[in-house]
This record gives C-alpha cells, structure tokens and sequence, in this order.
C-alpha cells in the first residue's frame, strides 16, 4: 500500500505488460493497460486516472444538512449534493480541502470535521477516490479574496434539509449521488451521530 492509501500500480498477480497514454486533459488522464492475468492472457484495461476528492456533509446545530442542488453535464440534470470538490491544490490536506470547498461552495467554516469514510468512486475503471467528513458547528466564512465562482458553481443553489428527509430522499431514490448517498447515510445511521 502506498503512503496515499492506494494500491501499487499493480498487484503482483496482475502485472502490466504494457500502459499507453491516450488522452491527457484538464484533470484526468485515460491509458489503456495492458495486463497480464492468471492463467497467461493479458487482457486490456481502460484506467481514468484523477486527483483524489472530500466531501462533507454539513450538520447544522438544529438536524439540517446543507445541500447543493448543482448541474452536472455527464448526466444532464441537477442533482442533490453534499459540498465536495476535488484535491486540486498542491500539498492541501483532506481537511484544509473540505475546509476550503464548505467556504467557497455554501459561505461556511466548519468547527469540527470528522472523517466519516474513504471509498473508491469507480474501482472497476478510475484511481479517484473520496474522503467524507461530517462538519458541524458550522459558522459563516468568506473564501479567498481570489476565488470566483464559475461555470455549475455559479448556478448552484444552497438549500438546507433536515436529516431525516435527506436519508428519505436516498431511500426513495430522489438522490442518487454517489458521495451524498454514501455520506448522508453514513451520518442518518441510528447513533452514528448524536446532534
């Protein structure tokens, strides 16, 4: 295991014959691997390489999680999301991160962050993996005089749900991102949060 968490480039039953960059972009980069697996075929493997993310969902002192509902191109719609954002600056740590992204998303700090989990969002063809924390005492706080919301962001609209009819939305199937399922349940959990 790597320092970061992640598995080595290659497991030692799997090794990589040959790995072909075909796409590099703003903030991923696609290659093609070439594996060799058991039994002696090598099969070839689509890998997404991108920068780790947090998310965080934050709990206000009265049982309300504070959302984003924010356009997403890939899936053509607006979804019903935590604040997250990726671990784009150089040398940023996890919470300075989730710090940073309750700022400039939705014009709060939080007191306390813990780390709820870290999951893999797409093992099967991507390296990117989230960190999800729960903030709470939350308070206002201004961003970087040098930050501009832009393109989505600037369209986002901050809404505030009480727990209960967050989790319900997951249940029902209204919310459907991932990082929100995942860390709306983990805090609705019974006794998994005490407000």
């Amino acid at each position: 295991m790597r320092e970061d968490g992640r598995a080595p480039a290659a497991a030692a039953h799997f090794p990589v014959v040959e790995s072909t960059v075909t796409h590099e972009g703003m903030m991923s980069t696609l290659r093609v691997d070439r594996i060799a697996m058991p039994g002696g075929r090598v099969a070839s493997r689509e890998v997404a390489q991108r920068p780790d993310a947090v998310a965080i969902v934050p709990l206000t002192s009265d049982g309300d999680v504070v959302m984003l509902r924010q356009y997403r191109h890939p899936v053509g719609r607006y979804e019903l999301e935590v604040p997250a954002g990726l671990l784009d600056v150089d040398g940023e740590e996890e919470a300075d991160a989730a710090q940073r992204e309750l700022t400039e998303e939705i014009g709060m700090a939080a007191g306390t962050l813990e780390r709820l989990t870290r999951f893999w969002n797409s093992a099967g063809w991507s390296d990117e993996a989230t960190t999800v924390f729960v903030g709470r005492d939350l308070r206002p706080a201004t961003p970087d005089d040098d930050f501009v919301a832009e393109a989505e962001e600037a369209d986002m609209q901050v809404l505030r749900v009480p727990l209960a009819e967050a989790v319900a939305l997951v249940c029902s199937g209204e919310i459907t991102d991932a990082k929100t399922v995942i860390g709306l349940l983990l805090v609705g959990c019974d006794g998994a949060i005490t407000l």
